[in-house]
């Protein structure tokens, strides 16, 4: 599939506010006090404020690195730390998000104590960061977890798995800027129009084709790769008319452009382990938790090869896995690879 198409016999609603689409989503629930609703709207204005830091970056000033390095050992850029103090500042306004963990901070940020702050975010403030310099598309990735005690927040309220996501999604910043989201039951995008002010309803229940002739990984880190790697990304490059091979092959390098391509087109974004990192390089909660409950709930896969995504117990914040996120079938012949088996 080469380009979106709406899910068929549905009514459509495009052209409504994301808040509204929120408001109405979150109407005849019972445990509905306005908190999610609230938080929710918070993360779209926290978005609309990084889209304006990054359409105007190379006149402000905010373009390059800052000196630093995160946690995980990664140059901070400059709108990196911008980004991600826009969320935590944004979050922390309205005292309904208890606590935030960022990519970008070592330990969470406790943003509210107020009794009616049920919920904890994950995010990764700013995806490729280093294409930033060169004007490639870079995004926001976040989920959402439920705070479910009373007490002081705590490292453990973020270490669940995936399946406990109450919502996940994220921000492109590409030619234009899309909001990208899911509660669990659909995934809807909406396309920000700047003459507005809003997040605009343009694609309503995206779904992941079943298969898909693109292959997305980086061909740089083909010498570590396992056997079982190279001998799926060998037979994704072979020559055979019945499974519509060889596959085109797109990487961008930024999870969020490589993973939008794959939703709406379909095919396979992978990002293994191999010799020098046999954990993988792409850290669970802040970007594969999210990206998984997302592609599940548009009918998609993610596995690490070995398990599913979304049933990994998280050990710590920063904690690393390995990817591999696309159409269900797809997915499935990596996973046949790495069993040792060929579909």
């Amino acid at each position: 599939m080469d380009t979106y198409e709406p899910a068929p016999n549905l009514e459509s609603r495009t052209g409504l506010t994301l808040e509204t689409y929120i408001l109405e989503g979150m109407l005849g629930r019972p445990e509905a006090r306005g908190y999610f609703t609230s938080l929710l709207s918070s993360l779209a204005l926290a978005a609309k404020l990084v889209t304006s830091r990054v359409r105007r970056a190379g006149l402000a000033n905010v373009l390059g690195y800052t000196g630093d390095e995160n946690v995980q050992g990664e140059k901070v850029q400059k709108l990196d730390r911008e980004a991600n103090e826009t969320l935590m500042r944004v979050l922390s306004r309205r005292g309904v998000c208890a606590a935030a963990a960022s990519e970008e901070e070592e330990e969470m940020r406790v943003l509210s104590t107020a009794p009616h702050a049920k919920y904890v975010m994950m995010f990764d403030p700013l995806d490729g960061s280093s294409n930033i310099d060169v004007n490639i598309s870079i995004g926001t990735i976040f989920g959402v977890l439920r705070k479910e005690h009373d007490g002081p927040v705590e490292e453990k309220d973020f270490l669940k798995p995936g399946t406990k996501l109450q919502a996940a999604g994220y921000v492109i910043y590409g030619s234009s800027t899309m909001f990208v989201i899911t509660t669990g039951d659909g995934v809807h995008g909406f396309t920000y129009d700047p003459t507005v002010g809003e997040f605009l309803l343009s694609h309503e229940n995206i779904r992941v084709p079943e298969r898909g002739t693109t292959y997305s990984i980086n061909e740089g880190n083909s010498s570590r790769w396992t056997d079982d790697v190279k001998r799926w990304n060998a037979w994704v490059k072979g020559d055979d008319k019945a499974t519509q091979r060889p596959y085109r092959q797109r990487y961008v390098g930024t999870l969020v452009a490589d993973a939008h391509r794959t939703l709406m087109r379909g095919g396979i974004f992978a990002y293994p382990g191999d010799v020098k990192a046999p954990e993988g390089k792409l850290r669970l909660l802040y970007e594969a938790n999210p990206f998984a409950f997302l592609f599940e709930a548009a009918g998609g896969a993610a596995s690490t090869g070995t398990e599913r995504i979304l049933d990994i117990v998280p050990t710590e914040l920063h904690q690393r896995v390995p990817l591999a996120l696309g159409s269900r079938g797809n997915v499935a012949d990596y996973e046949a690879f790495v069993r040792g088996e060929t579909p």
